[in-house]
């Protein structure tokens, strides 16, 4: 097997006495589309520094393409596209203007025509002029992306990057990111949305500086060990009241005229509702645990790190 992209050991950063990533260990492999997934403040955007070469760990070792996080924090940023939550491109300057600003940074050779190479590769050619001030949440993603794979990297981490955008711009984003990770690029992306989760080859859950579960989607969810029931019928707001607290019932969601009901003991969840959907005339049926039922659950057994 080859070396992984990304192979990280008992990572771990301090902020004064706040501890905001936990030993955290995780391998990406060569390639791959990696999930990172977890609530705000869950300690995301700190690992990705991390592992970029942006912030010194104060515990742990790794490695990023080869290079030591410790020692050869330059040689990573070199070969890392980074793509951060927050636009920060020059908004009074043209699209072209702001890839050849960056081509510039970079000291890239034949800077034009790498710029003309990248304008063409993501589709921003025809706006080539346009200000980036007045691009759509959309096209400015889509030039945040430009800027981060120019100098052709190795490896892409995206913080949240389709935050703020409509539908239609998020499967187009990843559209894009399947056909980089298919010509060979290693993609890290953290995200809020399960859809794009699920997009993923892989997915690792980190909550209050913790990485509390990682695997295919598949595994994560088998391995939660959650059953999950659907309550229909015209009572299911008197049904939800009953559930609510009751013997087996961690998570009650109402979905249109319907309640999904999730929890860990499978046999005490059933018999309660059961006896709940008796008293309210409601009916019961099996369903498969969702992506989002897991992350909840994992949310509220997680302890926060701020108390």
């Amino acid at each position: 097997m080859s070396t992984p992209a990304i192979e990280v050991s008992e990572l771990t950063k301090r902020f004064g006495e706040r501890t905001v990533v936990d030993r955290v260990s995780l391998s990406v492999a060569k390639g791959e589309i990696a999930g990172f997934l977890g609530p705000n403040g869950s300690g995301k955007t700190t690992t990705i520094r991390l592992m970029c070469g942006l912030l010194q760990p104060d515990g742990g070792s790794g490695r990023v393409l080869g290079h030591d996080i410790l020692t050869e924090r330059g040689a990573i940023k070199r070969e890392v596209g980074y793509m951060t939550q927050k636009f920060s491109f020059y908004e009074d300057l043209t699209i072209e203007e702001n890839l050849s600003f960056v081509a510039g940074l970079y000291q890239m050779r034949r800077r034009r025509e790498v710029v003309r190479d990248t304008l063409k590769d993501l589709g921003l050619w025809t706006r080539r002029g346009q200000l980036a001030g007045s691009l759509s949440g959309g096209w400015k993603q889509r030039l945040a992306l430009a800027a981060c794979v120019m100098h052709k990297p190795r490896l892409l981490m995206l913080d949240e990057p389709t935050a703020g955008v409509d539908p239609k711009a998020r499967r187009d984003f990843w559209d894009e990111i399947h056909r980089l990770a298919a010509d060979g690029l290693t993609v890290l992306v953290s995200t809020h949305y399960m859809d794009e989760a699920e997009r993923c080859h892989r997915i690792n859950y980190i909550s209050y500086g913790t990485l509390v579960a990682q695997g295919t989607v598949e595994e994560v969810v088998r391995d939660a060990g959650l059953t999950t029931v659907v309550v229909t019928g015209e009572a299911t707001s008197e049904a939800a009241n009953k559930l609510r607290g009751a013997e087996g019932v961690d998570q009650i969601a109402p979905f249109g005229n319907t309640l999904h009901v999730v929890g860990r003991d499978g046999e005490a969840l059933r018999r309660t509702v059961a006896r709940v959907a008796a008293e309210t005339g409601t009916q019961v049926a099996d369903a498969e645990t969702s992506l989002e039922d897991v992350f909840i659950q994992l949310m509220g057994d997680a302890r926060d790190n701020m108390s």
